[in-house]
């Protein structure tokens, strides 16, 4: 098969959800107000430890899986866990343990910018939003609303007595009662809680532990920020992951994208969930890490002696994308129900054809990447080279990379801000005992980076990731 490089690849899938984004806008019907459209979902991109939330079913805060949409009035809440909500222009908020947040607003005005509103109950939040012009953001905690202009990037801690918001990267203006306050890059405004005084500016920001994991989820997006925003499209959420965890290759069938770790015995459609949304029906849901896009819009074809394969065209799709199980003769997972679900029902119904595949850490020195696992339980980054893997996978029907694993856990064995930080690759340099050269080690935890896989598989609950293809045989090299 002749491949197409990524960056083409892309490109190519990027110019086409922009005549989809396009399309969706005039096509899609939606109560509006004030020129205001509610037709938007955000997606819940990443899911780690404990993690819960509340989709509007009646039923409060229930398990949260990976590829979740979020409506408005939704609200999320990570216990013993972490998450990301991945917005369309690929911007993201990212929630530390012990946190909760509420989405008041998402609404999406008619000449396409969006209008997002985002409620800190407690806990702490990242926010790293791209550059696109038009788009709004407020950032809600306590009774402050903070508006934050495109390209910024900050943190916020919000305990009972205080908030601190520390400015990674942008500006922020910031109404007191003393007048205007214009926040720089790498400062921090502390608001007290308890009192009326006003907000106090410290010039610099006190490290936290979660800081390194924010650090690597938002390289992770930014490596492939200049082609998601490729025609300006509103719709360039999941496409990094489809870089990362796949690519393009002409399989006799026109060109199609496949995931990594998949044989031509594969099935898209075997795995996943049906979440129920009022006012939305069912809506299907995929635990892949790539697997957004490629659900909401475009169609899979089963291509004789390669497999199923993705490829890119038609109207996007929002929480009605259980059509296309009807277009990819699924008889078996039809009748989808439309009715709510009865009391005693579950408003996330497991879909499990095939025993599900997952690569993982196997032991503190090694991880197993799976054929047939399609990427469920690969880390995004620091892994090694995928394609070469998934090559030795197919082959094999297993391959091996060489890890090292350090587990700083606190003594109740419950996630710490330490333990969450370590599960995001770390890149650890020591000398090795050749010519003082050095070879690469990562920290990583393998309970922190155990993802919930919801109603997916009862018998295996959690998918990991998190570990590090140091140099040595048959490891991918940097």
């Amino acid at each position: 098969m002749s491949k197409l490089s990524v960056s083409a690849a892309t490109t190519f899938v990027m110019s086409l959800l922009l005549v989809a984004a396009t399309q969706a806008q005039t096509t899609e019907a939606s109560p509006e107000t004030d020129g205001m459209s509610k037709v938007r979902i955000v997606r819940l991109s990443q899911v780690r430890g404990m993690v819960h939330v509340d989709r509007s079913t009646g039923r409060g805060f229930e398990a949260a899986m990976a590829n979740l949409p979020i409506v408005e009035q939704n609200r999320l809440r990570t216990d013993d866990g972490v998450a990301e909500v991945e917005f369309e222009d690929n911007s993201t908020l990212r929630l530390g343990p012990d946190s909760m947040v509420e989405f008041p607003q998402l609404e999406r005005l008619q000449s396409g910018p969006t209008v997002s509103a985002v409620h800190l109950v407690k806990g702490t939040a990242y926010v790293s939003l791209v550059k696109t012009p038009g788009n709004q953001f407020t950032l809600i905690f306590g009774d402050q609303k903070l508006a934050l202009q495109p390209a910024t990037h900050i943190r916020l801690q919000l305990t009972a007595e205080e908030a601190k918001l520390g400015v990674l990267d942008g500006d922020l203006r910031i109404d007191s009662e003393t007048g205007p306050l214009d926040i720089t890059k790498k400062k921090t405004v502390t608001f007290n809680r308890q009192s009326q005084v006003p907000p106090t500016v410290a010039k610099d920001i006190v490290s936290d532990p979660l800081d390194s994991w924010d650090k690597d989820a938002t390289g992770y997006h930014a490596r492939t920020a200049a082609m998601s925003a490729f025609g300006n499209s509103p719709y360039s959420y999941g496409v990094n992951d489809m870089a990362y965890y796949g690519n393009f290759a002409d399989a006799g069938c026109g060109s199609m994208w496949r995931p990594y770790f998949a044989s031509a015995g594969w099935d898209p459609y075997s795995n996943g969930a049906l979440a129920w949304y009022p006012g939305g029906g069912y809506s299907w849901v995929s635990p892949y890490p790539w697997a957004w896009t490629p659900y909401h819009y475009g169609s899979w074809t089963n291509c004789p002696g390669v497999g199923w394969g993705w490829q890119p065209g038609g109207n996007w799709n929002g929480l009605n994308n259980t059509t296309a199980l009807l277009l990819h003769n699924r008889p078996r997972l039809l009748p989808i129900p439309k009715a709510p679900p009865a009391a005693g029902e579950p408003t996330l119904k497991a879909v499990n054809l095939k025993p599900i595949v997952r690569s993982e850490i196997a032991s503190s020195e090694s991880f197993v990447f799976r054929k047939d696992s399609a990427g469920l339980g690969v880390p995004r980054t620091g892994i090694g080279k995928l394609s070469k893997l998934s090559q030795q996978a197919e082959s094999r029907g297993a391959s091996t990379a060489p890890v090292y694993i350090n587990v700083p856990v606190a003594a109740n064995g419950r996630m710490t801000s330490a333990s969450i930080s370590a599960s995001s690759i770390h890149r650890g340099y020591a000398p090795s005992n050749e010519g003082g050269s050095s070879s690469a080690r990562s920290s990583s935890a393998s309970s922190a980076e155990r993802s919930a896989a919801g109603p997916v598989m009862s018998s295996a609950p959690s998918v990991s990731s998190g570990a590090h293809a140091s140099s040595g045989s048959g490891s991918a090299h940097h």
